[in-house]
């Protein structure tokens, strides 16, 4: 398959793909060892969104993983909204472990990734080390905020992918424009996403198809609440959060009431940065990274 982005030969990362149950992920992979950080990326991102952290991950001893997760870039594309509920995410993240062998995890995951990585650590699906979770709130937390109208009104796009064809429509018109302005319009540091940049997620979003399977998360999100379940919520293992605190898709008060759910937790803040944390502001988060995590 066609790869979704070249990484440069001295980045040590490679594309490969892994097939699990049956179903090919398109993987990038940095470093060796039996200890994997499995990096889930979120919406509308890729695999790519990583590329600062996974060098450094694997400077430090980690074998990182990051895949394309179900519906984007060159990874499996299964067609319908039920193929992309929660607990079928989560169970691709339990079977990529398993099949690299590794005798260790720990998630790091932003966005959509960070709800499938609460959930994989909250349903406990694999013994995980620990989890970093950058810009998405614990899901409980994430849904007393929503009882509000500040995080209703910034979740008005969430309604919005409700709507049959027209989301992908204004997302993948004109070249991918809504693909485009959803990074650098919501970036503060705006120079860290420059037209290379998005023309990677640009393309990637362009493939047949493409467009529906990222929206359909959200689509089987609202539609399939029960494939979420939350239960008492607690996170028994040491849990990192980092923040970019110019966030307009969710608000510092999801962040309120953490604790009660995860005992054993670090919050690192990071002013004048933008949701896009990792890819904006990749020297300070590799430096919270680099204090936070043991080397492997």
């Amino acid at each position: 398959m066609t790869s979704s982005w070249s990484p440069p030969a001295d980045s040590g990362i490679t594309i490969r793909d892994v097939t699990v149950n049956g179903h090919t992920f398109e993987v990038a992979e940095a470093g060796s060892g039996d200890h994997l950080i499995l990096c889930l990326h979120g919406f509308p991102e890729l695999n790519f969104s990583w590329r600062y952290q996974m060098p450094l991950l694997a400077e430090m001893g980690y074998r990182a993983w990051a895949p394309n997760q179900r519906g984007y870039g060159a990874s499996f594309r299964p067609k319908g909204v039920a193929n992309y509920t929660p607990d079928k995410i989560v169970e691709d993240a339990a079977a990529l472990f398993d099949a690299s062998g590794a005798k260790k995890l720990t998630l790091m995951a932003h966005d959509w990734g960070g709800a499938i990585a609460w959930l994989f650590a909250i349903w406990k699906k694999r013994p995980i080390e620990r989890l970093v979770v950058m810009n998405l709130p614990h899901p409980a937390c994430f849904a007393e905020a929503l009882k509000h109208g500040p995080q209703r009104k910034r979740s008005w796009y969430v309604a919005f992918f409700q709507l049959p064809v027209v989301p992908e429509w204004s997302l993948g018109r004109n070249d991918a424009k809504g693909i485009r302005e959803a990074f650098r319009g919501m970036a503060v540091d705006k120079s860290r996403f420059p037209d290379d940049v998005l023309d990677v997620y640009a393309k990637a979003a362009q493939r047949p198809g493409a467009l529906t399977a990222m929206v359909n998360w959200y689509r089987a999100a609202a539609r399939h609440r029960r494939s979420m379940p939350t239960g008492d919520g607690k996170v028994d293992v040491p849990t990192l959060i980092v923040w970019g605190e110019e966030d307009k898709a969710l608000g510092l008060e999801t962040l309120d009431g953490t604790d009660r759910y995860v005992p054993d937790l670090t919050i690192r803040r990071l002013s004048g940065v933008s949701h896009w944390v990792q890819q904006e502001a990749p020297e300070a988060v590799n430096a919270i990274l680099t204090e936070w995590l043991p080397r492997a």
